[in-house]
């Protein structure tokens, strides 16, 4: 049951990120698709933008926990990762909402990264091998 249901929390991670044009408002998905240290900043509603992207943070924060304790199974690890999440969140919306209300082309690269980390499961990536490791060597 436990492998079952880290199967189905990370197929839904995949179908967040396979229906994110239907479910999430953001015109930097096309915007980073192409070459775009040498394209204008598209237009955007911040407000709309911060929204959309807090809740595909949250739905990925949500989910990724759910795998981390059905993989660890302990509370500590899902209360440490839980406030890792809530502290990267602060620390990321900031710094995305400077980008997107100061884009400037040098800046791109930067955003295209900060950006990353709002909306892909990417601390998922980094916290799982590093409780993993940590248990290994406890």
């Amino acid at each position: 049951m436990r492998y079952l249901g880290i199967g189905v929390l990370s197929l839904l991670l995949v179908l967040i990120r396979f229906f994110e044009n239907s479910l999430f408002y953001d015109p930097y998905l096309s915007f980073f698709e192409y070459d775009y240290l040498y394209l204008d900043n598209p237009r955007r509603e911040v407000f709309k933008l911060l929204v959309f992207t807090s809740l595909r943070y949250g739905l990925n924060a949500i989910i990724s926990l759910g795998i981390l304790f059905l993989f660890f199974k302990d509370r500590s690890i899902l209360k440490f990762s839980a406030i890792i999440y809530v502290l990267a969140f602060m620390l990321l919306i900031l710094v995305y909402l400077y980008f997107v209300l100061n884009p400037k082309q040098e800046d791109y690269y930067m955003f295209f990264n900060v950006r990353r980390f709002l909306i892909q499961p990417v601390l998922l990536i980094l916290l799982l091998p590093a409780f993993y490791y940590h248990r290994l060597k406890s």
